[in-house]
């Protein structure tokens, strides 16, 4: 089991890194991705901290990730910002897509796929053109955890599942209570519309592509 979209206090979230991991090491996750919120204002900052936490836990399971979720940053900075993000030591680049619960800058979910990010959380009611070209760019589409952005994942699995673009399943925790389980994390997919083998291929897939292992 692993989560590549969860937030700690360096932004919105309710825990440190170190409780998010231990929390999770009960759960039984193999990797955890830290990706709080981020606009040009504070990526050096969450990036520069998360750093030291993953250097202090390196050789430790579960693998704490230190990653980034560029959020509500104007469609044009987006593709530079993803840079910048990897040259200052990002493992995994989020950008929160245009769910259907906030103001989301059209355009986004686009900016993101073309700019290399690695994640689009929360795509929303993405259109079949971004998800040819998530297919083309290898860029995952998030199923969610997250009550709110969840409710478009039905449509995202669809046209996933239609043009064979990547997939992951992330909680987007805040606190404690978000965390998934698997079992919640496997019924939350196959809601969404997957099957039991699609599910299978999604796991390995992260597997090999983001933790490559």
């Amino acid at each position: 089991m692993f989560d590549f979209h969860c937030h700690s206090v360096f932004s919105d979230g309710e825990l440190i890194p170190a409780e998010i991991w231990r929390r999770v090491k009960v759960l039984g996750y193999s990797a955890i991705a830290i990706t709080d919120h981020a606009d040009p204002s504070n990526f050096e900052f969450i990036l520069g901290n998360l750093l030291k936490i993953k250097d202090a836990f390196r050789g430790l399971t579960p693998r704490l990730i230190a990653g980034i979720e560029l959020t509500h940053v104007p469609p044009e900075l987006i593709p530079e910002l993803i840079q910048k993000a990897r040259a200052l030591g990002a493992e995994i680049v989020v950008v929160h897509g245009e769910t259907i619960v906030e103001p989301v800058a059209e355009g986004t979910n686009r900016s993101a796929i073309l700019g290399g990010a690695d994640i689009l959380a929360h795509p929303g009611l993405i259109s079949e053109e971004e998800v040819k070209l998530a297919a083309e760019k290898g860029v995952f589409l998030e199923i969610s955890g997250r009550k709110g952005h969840s409710f478009t994942n039905g449509h995202v699995v669809k046209l996933a599942k239609k043009y064979q673009a990547p997939l992951i399943i992330n909680s987007d925790a805040h606190s404690p209570s978000d965390l998934l389980s698997q079992e919640l994390a496997s019924k939350i997919a196959l809601g969404a519309g997957l099957t039991l083998d699609e599910l299978k291929n999604l796991w390995n897939l992260v597997k090999n592509r983001l933790l490559r292992i």
